[in-house]
């Protein structure tokens, strides 16, 4: 997918700020390089957190941000009122439908279940072919090595095909995700589903 030309991704990341200032500083940073390159901002809608910082570097360095929020969320989170744009839906399911529907692809950011889940979602709709665009992680201060090794792991046990995990890319920093991205190739997986039907 070496002509990847994104015009809005997806963030997935904390509501909170994590320990290090590390954390704080690749989301600033994060949504600071989305916005000189020219691509929009997707996430979760909040101003608390790693959210935040990402939607407030986006939009001070002059990009969009687009937050789709539930309205169950919105005083908990603190929905952020000076988004290019920000979507109140009705649940947590149609948050991460239309989240996905506005994006190219997917990046996340250091977080808690919230962020897993909504990672290894993209993941898995990826894996069953339901979307083909790419996927990664910013592996900031190796927050996310323990995940990764998981991955690998169930590569090993014969849970996960080499091919699938391959669908997430991991980097350092922002620029590093976006280059790996850059190189995705979706996985066909038309004798995969064959198999599965005949189990």
């Amino acid at each position: 997918m070496h002509d990847w030309h994104p015009k809005r991704i997806c963030v997935f990341c904390g509501s909170a700020k994590g320990k290090r200032p590390e954390y704080a500083e690749t989301a600033t940073a994060m949504g600071r390089l989305l916005a000189e390159r020219g691509i929009g901002v997707v996430y979760g809608g909040g101003n608390i957190g790693l959210m935040g910082l990402v939607a407030d570097a986006c939009l001070q360095a002059g990009g969009e941000v687009t937050g789709v929020i539930p309205e169950a969320l919105m005083k908990k989170e603190v929905g952020h009122l000076e988004l290019t744009q920000l979507e109140v839906v009705d649940s947590m399911h149609t948050r991460k439908a239309r989240m996905a529907e506005l994006s190219d692809g997917f990046v996340a950011l250091p977080g808690g279940f919230g962020t897993f889940e909504e990672l290894c979602e993209v993941l898995t709709w990826g894996q069953l072919g339901f979307h083909e665009k790419p996927v990664g992680l910013v592996n900031v201060a190796n927050y996310f090595g323990p995940l990764i090794e998981l991955c690998d792991r169930a590569v090993d046990e014969g849970f996960m095909r080499p091919e699938h995990r391959g669908l997430l890319q991991d980097a350092a920093t922002p620029e590093a995700v976006l280059v790996a991205m850059a190189g995705h190739t979706p996985v066909k997986l038309e004798k995969w589903i064959r198999e599965l039907k005949q189990l």
